[in-house]
């Protein structure tokens, strides 16, 4: 008989972060590609709204350098992709005071890090607005204080030993721990309540978007483990530029946008713009939500809502390009930042772009709690402020509470697999990591050193 005819040897449906990364791999390997998106232009989750100038993320997760690394060397497409970092550690607001926490490069060597005293230092600002030499009405520079939210020198001192511990721990071990939820297992460890509440609660909710630390602890170990041994960053240009840059590297004719999937199979995709396309497997690289609809019996977890606000002035904080987080919880921001100081290319010239995060169910007037509050957290007046964006996103961030499978798995059965943040971490290292593994199942699947089947053309549905 005949061999029947292919369209693509595999289709992927959703064009995010992890379609997109499984089909920089599979075209690597000379599989022929048809990634299929619903809306239209890629980048799931990962988009960015342009507004006069201003380029603003939907939800502006934080990534890390060193957690990065490893994802950034195993997919294709991304070896240009540059990324912009903030000032070592981060900024912690506490009883009308910034103080700064941060650790010591392994660079430095164990020793030092032992020190612990090292690895944790206090600096802190005038809790109210000053004048700044030339630049009138700004918030002074942060000066040296003895004291932070972090406990007393011994606390600060083990609290320090304990990081660059984990920026050192093999990833294997932090994984064989045993599992409960992070607030529980930080408490069994003997992390005092003040070193917990005053910095690893509003450190954790800005890397998990979870502020109750209901987390996996597994999970919150490596997120931990990646802020101890490098430095948050965000991708030059927004968050689009990932997928964005995946994308434009891809085969041309390899992404379709305005396409949706209705159903499918281990075989072929249905869609309705396009009818039947037929292929040699299917990848399914949508969200966790889009999934199960395609594939009922697929777990729906829960979800950590986000709103992300967007202002703007031409006189920002002097808080340079740091990271500032709310220890005390006095306000809906859990953390903000000057992110044209980060990069520069987020904002016009002479103009400053002030992103700020709310976690779980924002307040009814949500602009006005959040200038009360940033005017809080930067000691400066937000009224002039002007305000571009605000974004909310109930289903942001897939909850990872214990028991969690890291590892979940991406191949349901030969011809169909699925990946996403969804069956990882729930980050974007997670869905990279995700989409490497399912890419590899279906080349072991396939037995395909190169394609079997000349890609063909979509066309219209009858």
């Amino acid at each position: 008989m005949l061999e029947p005819a292919y369209q693509a040897d595999v289709v992927i449906v959703g064009a995010g972060v992890a379609g997109l990364s499984a089909a920089h791999r599979l075209t690597s390997a000379g599989v022929t590609t048809a990634v299929l998106e619903a809306a239209p232009c890629a980048g799931g989750r990962m988009s960015t709204e342009k507004i006069d100038g201003f380029r603003l993320d939907r939800i502006g997760q934080l990534l890390t350098l060193s957690s990065m690394a490893p994802d950034l060397r195993l997919t294709p497409g991304l070896e240009g992709l540059a990324l912009r970092t903030f000032a070592p550690g981060v900024l912690l607001h506490s009883d009308g005071r910034r103080h700064r926490a941060g650790v010591v490069p392994s660079s430095m060597g164990a020793r030092r890090a032992r020190g612990a005293l090292h690895a944790v230092r206090a600096l802190a600002s005038a809790p109210r607005s000053t004048s700044t030499r030339g630049v009138p009405g700004q918030t002074s520079l942060p000066r040296v204080r003895a004291s932070a939210p972090l406990g007393t020198a011994v606390d600060q001192a083990r609290l320090g030993a304990a990081l660059a511990r984990l920026a050192s721990a093999p990833v294997e071990r932090l994984l064989a721990r045993p599992e409960s939820p992070a607030a529980q297992a930080l408490a069994e460890r003997g992390v005092p309540a003040r070193t917990i509440d005053g910095f690893l609660r509003p450190l954790l909710a800005a890397l998990l978007c979870d502020p109750e630390l209901t987390t996996s602890s597994r999970c919150a170990d490596l997120a931990l483990r990646a802020f101890a041994s490098g430095r948050l960053c965000l991708p030059e240009g927004g968050a689009e530029a990932l997928p964005e840059l995946l994308a434009r590297e891809l085969p041309p004719g390899t992404v379709h946008t305005g396409v949706r999937v209705t159903s499918v199979a281990t075989t072929s995709v249905t869609t309705a713009e396009h009818g039947e396309i037929r292929c040699r497997a299917v990848l399914l690289a949508t969200d966790a939500r889009t999934a199960a609809e395609l594939l009922p019996g697929l777990r729906v977890p829960d979800f950590h809502p986000v709103t992300v606000v967007h202002h703007t002035t031409d006189e920002p904080p002097l808080t340079g390009a740091s990271l500032l987080l709310d220890a005390d919880r006095s306000g809906p921001v859990a953390h903000t930042a000057v992110i044209s100081q980060v990069d520069p290319s987020r904002a016009p010239a002479g103009r400053a772009l002030v992103s700020s995060t709310v976690l779980g169910t924002p307040p009814p007037d949500i602009d006005t709690a959040v200038r009360m509050h940033l005017s809080r957290l930067y000691g400066t007046s937000t009224a002039r402020w002007e305000t571009l964006s605000v974004q909310h996103t109930p289903e942001a961030v897939p909850a990872m509470r214990p028991p969690h499978d890291l590892r979940r798995p991406v191949r349901l059965l030969a011809g169909l697999y699925v990946c996403g943040d969804h069956r990882d971490t729930s980050t974007v290292q997670g869905a990279l990591h995700s989409a490497y593994r399912a890419a590899s199942a279906i080349l072991t699947d396939l037995g395909a050193a190169g394609s079997m089947h000349r890609a063909e053309p979509l066309r219209a549905a009858a």
